[in-house]
Parts: C-alpha cells; sequence; structure tokens
C-alpha cells in the first residue's frame, strides 16, 4: 500500500493510499471549517451548509445528485464536527471520477436555492428536537456546553433553534467564502485509487480557488462546570468531563490509553465496577477525544433515580484510585485494544480516506503506521498513573439529566476525586 501526499499551486492538499486487493474506493474532501469557526450569530451555520451541499448546484438537481451516485451502487454523505466539514463518497474503482465530480459540484457551486433552504431549515429544527428528546446525545452537547462557556468550543453544533430559524442564502454564502479556501480542503481517497489520475481530475476542479486567509479560531479554554437538568425519565444519565491533550500532544497515546482501561469494554474498571459487581448501570464508557489546542477525556453512564448519587460517587472514587493503583496488566490490555481498533478500522477505505485526511490535517504529512503503533508501545503504566492523578486533581465539568435531584455537586465529586 502506497501514500502519495501533493498539494496544488493554490494550497488544496491530495493524499491518497492505493489497497491493491480492492476493487472500490473512498473518496472526500475534509475541510478545516466546523462549529469553532462559526461566529456566536453563526453557531449552527456549517451543519447547514453541509446539508444544503446535497440540495442541488448550478448543474445538478437535487434528485440528479442523488440519482447519479445510486445509479453506480455508489453512496455520498457528510458530516459537521467543531474542527471540520466532510463530503465523501464509496464508489466502484471505475466510477471515482464521477464521485469526485460530484463532490466537487456540491461544494464549489451550490444553489442555495430559497425553497430548499426552507425545506432544510424545517429537517434541521426536526434534527435539533430530534436530539432534545435523545438524553444519551443532548447530554454531551451540555457537557460541551459546561467545559468550555461562553466560548466557541462550547456551542452545539447544530445550533439553537432560533438561530437557524434565521439563516438566509447570503449567510450561507459568506461562510463559505470565508472558510472554503484550498488550504482549509484535503482532497483524500483510498482504495483503489489512481493518485497521478485524481491530482489532474484534483487540477481541473480546484485549481481555479484563490486563497482565503481563515479567520482566526477562538483558543479553548477548559473551565469546568455543572449542568443539571430535571425531567420524568426513566433514566438519570451522567456525563463527566476532564481537560485532556489535543492531537499534537505527545500524551494524547496516554490519554487514549487511560480512557480504554477506565471504560473501553467489558473488562475495564468502571464496567466491572458499576455494572457487575453493583449492578448500579447498564451502560458505562469513556473515550478521549481531541482538537488542535485542547482534548475531552469522557465519561458517561445511566442508572436510576435511586441509584444516581452512588453511580456517580463511585466513579469518582474509582477514577482517584486508577491514580495509585493501576495495574501494568490493565494497561497492556489497554494498549492492545487500541492497537487492534487502529488496525482493524484499516481494512475499510472509508476509515482510511478519513485517517489521511485527519492525519494531514494535523501534521501536514501520514506518520507510518508503525511510528503510531511504537507510540502507543511506549506508554508505561507510571505513565497511566500519573496522567490518571493529573486528570483527578483538575477540573470537572459535569451534566445530568432525568430526575437527578439527589445527584452528587460538582465540588462533591472533586473532593472524591483527590481523597
Amino acid at each position: 500500500m502506497t501514500v502519495r501526499l501533493d498539494t496544488l499551486p493554490n494550497g488544496l492538499r491530495v493524499v491518497t493510499e492505493d489497497m491493491p486487493a480492492l476493487q472500490s474506493a473512498a473518496i472526500g474532501l475534509w475541510i478545516d471549517a466546523g462549529g469553532r469557526h462559526e461566529r456566536l450569530e453563526q453557531n449552527g451555520i456549517a451543519h447547514f451548509l453541509e446539508h444544503m451541499a446535497f440540495k442541488g448546484t448550478a448543474r445538478r438537481s437535487a434528485l440528479q445528485i442523488a440519482e447519479e451516485i445510486e445509479d453506480v451502487g455508489g453512496y455520498i454523505n457528510a458530516y459537521t464536527s467543531r474542527e471540520m466539514t466532510a463530503y465523501y463518497a464509496r464508489v466502484l474503482q471505475q466510477d471515482v471520477a464521477l464521485a469526485l465530480d460530484i463532490l466537487g459540484d456540491i461544494v464549489l457551486n451550490p444553489a442555495f436555492a430559497s425553497d430548499e433552504i426552507e425545506v432544510e431549515r424545517g429537517v434541521i429544527l426536526q434534527e435539533i428536537g430530534q436530539s432534545l428528546d435523545t438524553p444519551d446525545d443532548i447530554i454531551f452537547d451540555w457537557l460541551q456546553e459546561a467545559a468550555y462557556p461562553s466560548q466557541a468550543m462550547g456551542r452545539t453544533i447544530l445550533g439553537p433553534a432560533e438561530r437557524v430559524s434565521s439563516f438566509q442564502r447570503d449567510d450561507l454564502s459568506r461562510f463559505v467564502a470565508e472558510n472554503y479556501g484550498p488550504g482549509q480542503m484535503i482532497l483524500s481517497a483510498a482504495g483503489a485509487v489512481d493518485h497521478d489520475e485524481i491530482m489532474r481530475q484534483a487540477e481541473a476542479l480546484f485549481g481555479h480557488l484563490q486563497p482565503v486567509s481563515q479567520i482566526a479560531i477562538e483558543p479553548a479554554r477548559f473551565a469546568g462546570g455543572e449542568r443539571r437538568e430535571i425531567k420524568s425519565l426513566e433514566q438519570v444519565h451522567m456525563a463527566l468531563a476532564f481537560e485532556s491533550p489535543g492531537y499534537r500532544d505527545e500524551d494524547i497515546y496516554t490519554a487514549q490509553i487511560f480512557a480504554s482501561a477506565m471504560g473501553g469494554g467489558m473488562s475495564s474498571r468502571l464496567f466491572q465496577e458499576l455494572r457487575e459487581k453493583r449492578g448500579l448501570c447498564y451502560t458505562v464508557f469513556a473515550q478521549a477525544g481531541a482538537y488542535a489546542d485542547t482534548g475531552m477525556t469522557t465519561i458517561y453512564a445511566g442508572t436510576s433515580e435511586a441509584d444516581i448519587r452512588s453511580l456517580a460517587e463511585v466513579t469518582a472514587s474509582e477514577l482517584a484510585r486508577a491514580g495509585r493503583d493501576i495495574s501494568e496488566q490493565e494497561v497492556a490490555r489497554a494498549r492492545a485494544q487500541m492497537k487492534a481498533g487502529l488496525l482493524m478500522g484499516l481494512e475499510s477505505p472509508s476509515s482510511r480516506a478519513e485517517r489521511l485526511a485527519r492525519l494531514v490535517s494535523i501534521w501536514n504529512r501520514v506518520p507510518a503506521l508503525e511510528e503510531t503503533v511504537a507510540r502507543v508501545d511506549a506508554v508505561s503504566r507510571d505513565a497511566v498513573a500519573a496522567f490518571a492523578r493529573n486528570l483527578a486533581g483538575g477540573e470537572l465539568a459535569v451534566a445530568f439529566y432525568g430526575q437527578a435531584a439527589d445527584a452528587p455537586s460538582r465540588a462533591d465529586l472533586q473532593e472524591r476525586l483527590v481523597a
């Protein structure tokens, strides 16, 4: 397998990985324009723009976009995160050029027809309403807001309904003009791909674009805080967050191994203690997410009103205890899980294309897989224990949703974390 990375004269980066055994390919555009690139009055517009990409262009109607990709058995989709918007497709080898042409069309030539804006506005408002009715989804938005209050990093990706209700064509066009420059774009493809042919097509589609100076993003400031929403639900949902390393921090692998050891599977500490031994919950997990300049280690669990205090207190106590007695066996298991997850994920061309884009966005290069595995293997038990102690001694963000009146306060939990 061969990874190649080239840059057009205007700054657009093209990265590919040929996977000779495959007859299909994944290809997409990853753009450094997500929720944290929005000004306050724009909150939700990156996601709105993602929706509008499929609603027609100067050359294709919404139906034609869907028919052209599905006529060849492919699919096309998109997503918006806090730091990126992605538009991607999966097709057979002979249809890669078609997929790239459609992707270029929807990103560069959206029609933004007024009637389609109104239709999609209704769809997004329904999506916002659905998220509010999904407790184990909305709680993470509230947790993010508690962790990063009054800043772009803390705002919801979907945006508030009142702002989404006000966006017009000029607002969408302005965000594109400010953030969709070639220097903010990465064209990534993996599978049965020809790098030179993709470069030729990329030059034809995107070579005319003029660079733009992207608006500087607001630095993230993890402050910690508490959000408690009382509602009559069957379960009380709890989410905790601690600041942890960003993508470029050497300790990112330590954070990920710690999260896996604490809540990455059935053998993890929190699963064993909270579910298997005490029967306090059905679902519990931990994960370490990362951004350009910060990260969050999060823990989620749901339980009954009667057990929420015990669940929260035992979770905090287990996090504190990990800094004292996490074992070499636990760390070795977490390392193995992390490497297996990485390697298994790379059996999919879609996963590979996304990984390529993310690595180029972070490092402007694609580190060899062996380099990543070596960094995982280099994480020691002592490093994980030290990370756990630092985490427990830092600021805490907490969110509760449901019949949470008896849930402990953030201050109570922080006391347990350092006990």
